[in-house]
């Protein structure tokens, strides 16, 4: 569906696909995605992305998960945003973050992918200014490989607390849009 003049807005939740990644770390974005969505459905879309859309105000929202691996979701994303004509400074990349404690979030504009694979692809096919709400998922507390500890599942005690920190990132992200970066930082950022 073609939104004419309405400003459409794409967000990408990144994660892996299937089973095996569902409920881990490195899918938090994806989550907060299913929070944004609400009741709304995703369905597949011919760019390769499960895509939901959902209005906000004056606004259209594509919200978009991969159906590849995270490492490529650029490719994917970059076509959908082409199909649907979003300008780049429209584009919202929700995703995990090592360097925030479980529960706490930050927006930015831009940035470097400080070694995140999924962040890379983004960045390869949209520059690096893209909108990135970053979803803290602490590090490891023993010497487990950061690349191992991402891909596990969350905690009992993270679980308990997956939902609200899904609830707070959508509103985080609805913030942003309607409101802009610097009051979604000021009411957000921890």
């Amino acid at each position: 569906m073609l939104f004419g003049r309405t400003q459409t807005w794409l967000i990408v939740g990144l994660g892996n696909p299937g089973t095996k990644y569902q409920n881990t770390r490195h899918n938090i974005g994806q989550i907060a995605l299913d929070a944004l969505a609400g009741d709304g459905k995703f369905e597949k879309h011919k760019s390769g992305m499960l895509v939901c859309s959902k209005k906000l105000s004056d606004k259209k929202l594509l919200l978009a998960k991969s159906t590849g691996f995270m490492n490529e979701t650029g490719n994917p994303a970059s076509a959908l945003a082409k199909f649907f004509k979003v300008l780049p400074e429209n584009v919202i990349v929700v995703h995990d973050e090592l360097d925030l404690p479980f529960g706490k979030l930050r927006i930015k504009l831009g940035g470097s992918d400080n070694g995140h694979n999924g962040l890379k692809s983004m960045t390869t096919h949209f520059g690096a200014d893209y909108y990135r709400v970053r979803l803290g998922i602490g590090r490891p507390t023993n010497k487990m490989n950061p690349a191992d500890f991402v891909l596990q599942k969350f905690t009992t005690a993270e679980n308990k607390l997956l939902m609200d920190f899904s609830i707070t990132a959508a509103q985080a992200i609805e913030t942003l849009i309607l409101d802009g970066l610097a009051k979604a930082q000021t009411n957000f950022n921890d």
